[in-house]
């Protein structure tokens, strides 16, 4: 929890120094490759959440609970596996030149866009700990699809739940 209340602090700093002609690179599976593990989660080369995937389909156990956890409260204004509606955008499209400190800080704090005399806000989600406290997976259950990596629909195989997993779940969740 520490960690992430750090990066989303990063990212609410980090976002009031770019402008919005910056664009950010596009991600792709070789950016989203996983290099360190640590109790289950996998991290990036720059320590971001990602997805690992087997060969034969097997997600690891962050992907699946993102799946999970996103089509519980996202795929509504979302549509399903991130493909988007016409109420809100494709975030499986936004995650390939979202970083993660925006993500954090977008879920967390909510935004409000106007354009083409449409408004689209996006609610704050900072306080549901229903999402807050899975945050990474979501986020990496997103990247997954971003890049390609996880096909539409429920995964059809998972890793088990691992203990960091377990212990997260109910420091954050008060239980």
């Amino acid at each position: 929890m520490a960690f992430r209340n750090a990066a989303l602090a990063f990212g609410i700093v980090t976002l009031s120094f770019l402008t919005p002609g910056m664009a950010l690179a596009d991600d792709d599976k070789e950016k989203a490759a996983a290099v360190t593990e640590e109790d289950g989660k996998f991290l990036d080369k720059d320590g971001n959440p990602t997805f690992k995937i087997q060969a034969d389909g097997t997600v690891d156990w962050y992907t699946f609970s993102g799946y999970r956890r996103y089509h519980s409260d996202c795929h509504v204004c979302h549509g399903p596996d991130g493909v988007g509606s016409s109420y809100a955008p494709a975030l499986a499209d936004s995650l390939k030149r979202l970083d993660y400190a925006s993500f954090l800080s977008i879920v967390a704090e909510g935004r409000k866009n106007v354009g083409g005399g449409k408004e689209n806000v996006m609610p704050a989600f900072g306080d549901n700990k229903n999402v807050y406290c899975y945050l990474d997976d979501i986020y990496v259950y997103l990247r997954a699809r971003a890049v390609g990596a996880a096909p539409r629909g429920r995964p059809p195989k998972k890793a088990d739940k691992p203990q960091g997993a377990k212990d997260y779940e109910t420091s954050c969740m008060g239980g």
